[in-house]
């Protein structure tokens, strides 16, 4: 990740659209751009191709799932293209097409549960940096949506560790999370991998791939 990462912004509402704008340059990104509609937004990921964009879910013409649908259809053509979506609310059949490639670099939180700027600025940089910022609210529903369980393998251990990686921590803050060794989470995430038939590729993002069979993502 660059030391001043180019950022796109996309939110409908003037006043976010420059709080974000001034939040994420007072954090050391570049914001390239800051877009306001759909076709704005596309035209930016695709003219910028940025090195993360932070998306509202809802924008014109149609205000209904505009950007998610922008986001999703660039991706398409801009594989592993870093975005994260801010929403209102769980677009359950979205998120799982945005989490669907594995390429990860993917992010989804819920705007009223974003607590801070920390909080914030830290799943922006995860995401830029190629992982995942899933909202634990974002993952309990597209849990909940799945008729079968593609983790039976799993120890209840290692579910929890699973769960937290879906959340988008490291090993390390999984650790700290759960009160024990960092070399005892890699153990688990290795376990994680072998149980779920994962292996190491080139191609792929093993965690981001491990995330997608505990979402039960096809």
């Amino acid at each position: 990740m660059p030391a001043r990462p180019r950022c796109v912004v996309a939110e409908d509402q003037y006043l976010l659209r420059d709080g974000l704008t001034h939040l994420l340059t007072a954090h050391g990104f570049d914001v390239v751009e800051a877009v306001g509609t759909g076709p704005e937004l596309e035209r930016a990921l695709r003219t910028h191709r940025p090195d993360v964009s932070v998306v509202d879910v809802r924008m014109p013409p149609t205000l209904t799932d505009e950007g998610l649908q922008v986001s999703l259809a660039v991706r398409r053509d801009i594989p592993g293209l870093p975005i994260l979506v801010l929403s209102q609310h769980v677009e359950q059949l979205y998120a799982r097409e945005l989490l669907a490639d594995g390429a990860g670099a993917i992010g989804y939180l819920l705007k009223d549960r974003v607590f801070n700027a920390d909080q914030f600025i830290d799943a922006v940089r995860r995401v830029a940096g190629g992982g995942t910022a899933m909202d634990p609210e974002v993952i309990a529903k597209l849990v909940a949506g799945n008729a079968s369980d593609p983790l039976a393998a799993l120890t209840p251990r290692e579910r929890e560790v699973l769960g937290l990686m879906a959340e988008g921590c490291s090993n390390a803050a999984i650790a700290g999370r759960l009160h024990f060794s960092e070399g005892a989470v890699g153990k688990h995430t290795a376990n994680i991998f072998a149980k779920l038939g994962i292996v190491a590729s080139d191609d792929t993002n093993r965690r981001v791939l491990a995330v997608l069979a505990y979402l039960g993502t096809p």
